[in-house]
């Protein structure tokens, strides 16, 4: 038999080496610009920047809340502290004034006896825990009539002292550091002399 020509199956690609008419590339795209890059990730910065700003100033509110928070109920906790510890002082003012009263009109004769040094030294010991709560007297005698510490309870007149002056205490008062835990009882000038009697229960 006759020999069959032989063909040869060759394979052309493009002057790029791909198929013919397909680009090296691969399919046609529009590369980007640097410029066109560099504002795509500005505005992602510029997001990222927004979210965090919005992210601190929720922290910030939450931070300051649980802040404003802790100081209320301190607050209310020092209060409601303060309050029962004001109760048992005013309890302890009653025991002072038991001892106010023993020691002003105790007799005499009785005032060398042993047994009255140990009721001093108590009334002392109850001064000094007083003193140590921060609970003073208010000062009276001699001083114009303050409404916010003193409860006048008398006047009194014809004792040459200026209208409204304090001439008597009745009842000692106190306050604890700034605040008046008790207001004293007193009497103050007032009137004129010869006008009957000498004192007069204020309303």
């Amino acid at each position: 038999m006759p020999d069959r020509p032989s063909h040869s199956r060759a394979h052309f690609r493009g002057a790029a080496g791909d198929w013919p008419g397909q680009p090296a590339g691969g399919p046609a795209s529009k590369p980007e610009t640097d410029e066109e890059t560099i504002d795509e990730l500005s505005a992602q910065l510029e997001v990222a920047k927004s979210l965090a700003a919005e992210h601190l100033a929720s922290l910030q509110r939450t931070a300051a809340d649980f802040a404003n928070f802790k100081r209320r109920t301190a607050e209310d906790r020092e209060r409601e502290f303060g309050l029962a510890s004001e109760s048992l002082l005013r309890k302890l003012l009653a025991v002072a004034d038991d001892f106010d009263r023993a020691l002003d009109h105790m007799p005499a004769e009785f005032k060398s006896a042993g047994w009255i040094e140990g009721i001093i030294l108590l009334d002392r010991k109850l001064r000094s825990l007083l003193e140590s709560e921060g609970v003073t007297p208010i000062e009276t005698v001699g001083r114009a009539f303050d409404p916010r510490e003193h409860e006048a309870i008398a006047s009194v007149a014809g004792t040459g002292r200026p209208d409204g002056e304090i001439v008597d205490e009745i009842q000692k008062g106190y306050r604890v550091r700034e605040r008046v835990l008790r207001p004293a009882l007193v009497a103050v000038a007032g009137g004129e002399a010869g006008s009957g009697d000498t004192t007069s229960q204020a309303n």
